[in-house]
């Protein structure tokens, strides 16, 4: 088990979590769609007990079954869980510090799937940091580019 971080992006919500291994999913059906505003969520699969929160996320409850974590202040998606029956949630891999260890396993809801945004490894790519108009409005507003 290895214990890594994560959090919302204004850092109000944080948590420290348990992880068992690099194994993640993509979920694509049309509530995380529209819950995300994105065509799938990467998630992580841990248990509850496993997962200590510095500040609990605000809830939402998405259907009558589940319910999805979230920061208030800045909108951040958090986690999927189940409201009774079972013992584990999902914690969203992008809130995780550093989600570079997770490696998709396997995908849900692939009904609603968007088969075009799988595999985009030959569109061009620009590095933040690289592209103009964002850099001088990050230096208008005193700072960098954020890593």
């Amino acid at each position: 088990m290895t214990r890594m971080t994560g959090g919302c992006q204004c850092g109000r919500v944080r948590y420290a979590a348990e992880v068992d291994s690099d194994d993640a999913y993509l979920c694509h059906c049309r509530m995380c769609q529209r819950a995300t505003g994105g065509v799938s969520i990467a998630f992580k699969n841990v248990k509850r007990a496993d997962v200590h929160w510095e500040r609990e996320p605000d809830r939402y409850a998405s259907s009558p079954i589940a319910r999805r974590g979230f920061c208030s202040a800045c909108g951040t998606p958090l986690t999927f869980e189940y409201v009774a029956g079972s013992d584990k949630l999902d914690l969203t891999v992008g809130s995780f510090d550093d989600p570079s260890r997770f490696r998709p396993t396997a995908h849900f809801g692939v009904e609603h799937r968007h088969d075009a945004w799988l595999d985009t490894r030959d569109l061009p790519g620009t590095r933040c940091a690289e592209y103009q108009p964002l850099v001088e409005r990050w230096r208008e507003a005193g700072s960098d580019v954020p890593e």
